[in-house]
């Protein structure tokens, strides 16, 4: 049986908590203290999701404006969907290290 290595688990935390903050500046939400505890994380990444579908429900109405011709500025159509995509791919990538970190944990020895 392999004992828990912390100094990894305490990394694993880290990457995170990093891509947690991140998200939230891509969303341009406030950081949250450490002080609020685990609903407080709930909320958070249910407004930063609230907040990615919103930036691609935004992206979708200036492309289809631009498409009906109602406007001709396209370098804010682009800029408004490549924002739309970084943060759906920030949103991909904090799920995909709270999966590994579930994966990891659930893998652990008892």
């Amino acid at each position: 049986m392999n004992p828990i290595d912390q100094n990894r688990l305490l990394q694993m935390r880290s990457a995170i908590v990093a891509q947690n903050q991140a998200l939230q500046r891509a969303a341009g939400l406030d950081a949250p203290s450490q002080t609020e505890g685990a609903s407080s994380f709930t909320q958070t990444l249910s407004d930063a999701v609230r907040a990615v579908d919103t930036q691609q429900a935004k992206a979708s109405d200036l492309s289809a404006a631009y498409e009906r011709g109602e406007t001709h500025d396209i370098v804010s159509v682009m800029v408004e969907r490549q924002k739309a995509s970084l943060g759906f791919e920030a949103t991909l990538q904090v799920r995909n290290k709270l999966l590994s970190a579930y994966r990891d944990i659930m893998n652990m020895p008892v």
